[in-house]
């Protein structure tokens, strides 16, 4: 019999599909391991199959799929024609400010008088966007962009168009009952979209009205082909795409795809910097080095300081500036580390001493010394450590801002909709939202809520789960096989890195190493590897003796130790045979 703790997670195995993968083995003629993540992970036609596996930027939708496309290519080419002052309006994470980057230098490469403006996500203050409208009055700008924001504006953006400031749109949030009255809204989210593709992040959109509008200038033959070379973006589009999490299938697959390529070439010497204080080389960037390192730093800009030193980075030419912009990021984001540890340390606290909140199935926190830039990463940690939804709420002067994260069992809007009338405002994903909210409602706000997770989860759907993609054997653990498996990148949101599952004997006891990670050594056959279970120390005590039988799911990855390769596994659990 299996058994482990009860903090383990539930193994979800993959379902018989034999057959099937034999068939897609013989059409793409790949390794038949690769073959059964395939099938696991619910492809059923060669044409999918294909197109996630192959398809190119030529594959990409045409942008004029958005509806009102066309009227914000008239807007923007009447602002260009009259040298007209543009500000782009950009949300302050990753997400936000790479699309402002991306258009600011698109449209300034055109010759227009582009300003950008992105505000402070530590501001409590209610209506962010009616500083920026203050932003384009002082700098007569007549037409402001958004991206990555705006959708669930309607009050502001009408102030705006009082003020004849007109406003285009471009966001990927899901929208409220009001769509906000403006010139253009570019939102693939939208109730009647005709673009086919929800998964667009904010930088993705604002790629998409880029494209849209270079194709409209070559079509009429307004500038040469030669003058705008889109490709050139990527890179800023993979990293606000993964930064966000975007879901890794379809257009978004690809544009990360050739957006890693992009970073081998970028001359952004911004970018180029940050990367050096990462420790990176562009020429093998991968979408974790972008979740893990790069974007944390941006990040940090939005959450404890001036996020427009983000856009600024991004653009940057003088090579001295872009160093010492770099390194101050750096020291900024040591400083958002030191703050979160204070703040994670608080919440652990608190949940530890109050430990029978656990008995409910979601998690409603408050506090007024948490600091709201951090809340985002302690909702984020707190829902997955606990596998619960969860709401973060920093108070200051009265107001709380929140941040929510949830698990896939429970979407989030619907019940945000109907506890709208507590909110003062919010916003975000099924997934992943935010929200604005008078200290007086917050204990109703928390109530209500619970409530809601409690009558619509079940025990089961608390409890946390491993989603296994298919069995493997050392034997089948060869660098050919990696290289087929390989055919699977760019791994990230939707589509995890696969994990598979094997019987082995530990050897020898498993060994800490880095303090919270664990290194086993395990045997099957005649082939021994080691495999290194990040996080998952405190486990040893369970497995500290040789040679005993393991269940493990895990990862295969190719290890680079003096420039000697060697397969390892990342074990993402295990289970004991007793």
């Amino acid at each position: 019999m299996l058994n482990d703790n009860d903090q383990s997670p539930m193994w979800v195995y993959p379902q018989d599909s034999t057959d099937w993968c034999k068939l897609i083995v013989k059409e793409f003629n790949i390794h038949p391991i690769t073959a059964q993540v395939l099938a696991s992970r619910g492809f059923s036609r060669f044409e999918d199959i294909h197109s996630f596996l192959y398809a190119k930027l030529p594959n990409l939708l045409d942008p004029r799929l958005f509806t009102d496309m066309d009227k914000a290519i008239q807007r923007i080419l009447k602002a260009l024609q009259t040298k007209e002052n543009i500000l782009v309006y950009g949300d302050n994470d990753v997400d936000g400010i790479s699309g402002t980057a991306l258009l600011i230098e698109f449209l300034r490469a055109l010759g227009a008088n582009a300003f950008y403006y992105v505000p402070n996500r530590t501001s409590l203050k209610r209506s962010l966007i009616i500083d920026a409208l203050d932003y384009a009055k002082a700098n007569q700008c007549h037409l402001i962009i958004t991206v990555d924001c705006g959708i669930t504006a309607a009050d502001e953006i009408n102030e705006c168009a009082k003020q004849n400031v007109d406003v285009i749109i471009t966001d990927h949030h899901e929208p409220t009952h009001r769509i906000p009255h403006c010139v253009a809204t570019l939102n693939p989210k939208l109730i009647n979209s005709t673009y086919p593709n929800r998964d667009l992040t904010g930088v993705g959109v604002a790629f998409k009205l880029a494209h849209a509008f270079t194709n409209h200038l070559v079509s009429n033959g307004m500038i040469s082909t030669s003058k705008i070379d889109l490709k050139h973006f990527l890179d800023l589009v993979a990293l606000g795409t993964v930064a966000d999490m975007g879901a890794l299938k379809g257009e978004n697959r690809i544009l990360v795809r050739y957006g890693l390529k992009q970073f081998h070439k970028s001359n952004r010497v911004g970018l180029i910097k940050l990367l050096e204080v990462c420790e990176l080389k562009a020429s093998k960037i991968t979408t974790t080095d972008i979740a893990s390192k790069i974007a944390p730093r941006l990040n940090s800009l939005g959450r404890i300081a001036d996020p427009q030193k983000g856009v600024e980075l991004l653009l940057i030419r003088d090579p001295t500036a872009a160093h010492e912009l770099a390194l101050e990021l750096e020291n900024i984001n040591i400083e958002r580390q030191r703050i979160e540890r204070k703040d994670s340390e608080d919440v652990e606290n608190y949940l530890y001493s109050h430990h029978a909140i656990l008995k409910q199935k979601a998690l409603v926190l408050h506090s007024p010394k948490w600091h709201p830039g951090i809340i985002p990463i302690l909702a984020a940690r707190i829902s997955k450590q606990y596998n619960r939804p969860t709401v973060i709420i920093a108070i200051e002067d009265g107001i709380g801002k929140g941040s929510i994260r949830t698990i896939p069992e429970f979407p989030l809007l619907p019940t945000l909709r109907q506890l709208g009338g507590l909110l003062i405002n919010f916003g975000g994903h099924d997934f992943a939202a935010g929200l604005t909210i008078d200290e007086k409602n917050i204990e109703e706000f928390k109530r209500q809520f619970i409530a809601s997770v409690n009558n619509t989860l079940k025990a089961d759907d608390i409890h946390p789960k491993l989603y296994l993609d298919g069995h493997a054997d050392f034997k089948d653990l060869t660098f050919d096989f990696l290289e087929s498996l390989s055919l699977l990148e760019p791994f990230g949101t939707e589509n995890p890195p696969p994990i598979l599952y094997t019987n082995v004997r530990q050897t020898w006891p498993p060994k800490i190493v880095g303090k919270t990670h664990l290194k086993l050594y395990l045997e099957q056959g005649d082939r021994v590897l080691e495999g290194i279970g990040f996080g998952l120390a405190e486990r040893r005590a369970r497995i500290c003796k040789k040679n005993i039988d393991l269940n493990v799911a895990f990862t295969p990855h190719i290890n680079v130790f003096h420039n000697k390769s060697s397969i390892q596994l990342q074990i993402k659990d295990f289970q004991t045979e007793d």
